[in-house]
């Protein structure tokens, strides 16, 4: 089952898919940065920062119980 989501640098997961530029791009890695923010590390190979205050949308999939 796939949901849309906002989500924070608190909450972003690995598999998210966020739309940027009208772009998707799939999370394939996180790192924890100083002052609550994240770099995220796309599947493509490109890498986004976001701030403990950012919110994006993204859809996320859910795991089956």
């Amino acid at each position: 089952m796939v949901s849309n989501v906002e989500i924070t640098a608190a909450t972003v997961q690995r598999g998210d898919v966020i739309q940027l530029g009208g772009r998707a791009y799939r999370v394939s890695d996180l790192f924890q940065l100083p002052q609550g923010a994240k770099q995220l590390l796309f599947e493509s190979g490109e890498l986004l920062t976001i701030h403990a205050r950012t919110r994006l949308a993204a859809v996320r999939m859910q795991r089956r119980r």
